[in-house]
């Protein structure tokens, strides 16, 4: 048996959290799981981060600082900005991959709304993510896939409702796959604003 190494990235550590998070509640997660995810000792994780809450807490400051770079990774794989919007809301769609994973993501959304300084970190992830999702139109805009004049950003902002209240919609009836929900649900959102499409 080879002995674990002493020292691992934090960009490994919140990896092999995220990755735990996957399997585990909020009750469930332990300094402990991550630990053994990462390949160190727990005792390496609380001297390095002092208590489980701080590990999460920063592993949110990093998902809310790198929210924008999700969308310009999914931009460079497709050609169509519009295209990039569905692709994202597939992505989203992710976090219901099976109705125990939506569960496990709904209990730790509870924890970011309830602890104010986590509260933060998704109010940051948000903006970001609307702002990437109004460049993504903007963009659609000029390459003529959206009707001129079409306001980027309250369409943005509309698709941000629709995707997070379409993820909760299917929850209650789980018809198909979570991504494919969502995606026609921004179909629907943006089917008013396609250039050629208005009636």
């Amino acid at each position: 048996m080879s002995p674990r190494p002493r020292k691992v990235s934090d960009e490994a550590v919140f990896a092999a959290a995220y990755r735990a998070m996957q399997r585990l509640g909020p009750g469930e997660l332990t300094l402990a799981e991550i630990a053994a995810e990462a390949g160190v000792t727990a005792g390496a994780l609380a001297q390095r981060f002092g208590s489980k809450r701080a590990l999460l807490l920063a592993l949110a400051e990093g998902a809310a600082l790198s929210a924008g770079e999700l969308i310009r990774g999914l931009r460079a794989e497709h050609q169509s900005p519009l295209e990039t919007v569905r692709a994202y809301a597939e992505c989203l769609g992710g976090l219901a991959s099976s109705p125990a994973a939506l569960a496990r993501n709904l209990a730790y959304l509870q924890i970011d709304l309830a602890d104010p300084d986590f509260r933060a970190q998704l109010a940051i992830q948000g903006r970001a993510t609307r702002d990437g999702i109004a460049e993504l139109l903007n963009d659609a805009l000029h390459a003529g896939e959206l009707a001129p004049r079409t306001d980027t950003g309250a369409v943005a902002r509309n698709i941000e409702l629709v995707l997070n209240g379409a993820l909760l919609t299917w929850a209650f009836y789980q018809e198909g796959t979570a991504a494919g929900f969502l995606r026609g649900a921004v179909d629907t959102a943006l089917a008013p604003y396609v250039a050629g499409q208005q009636s």
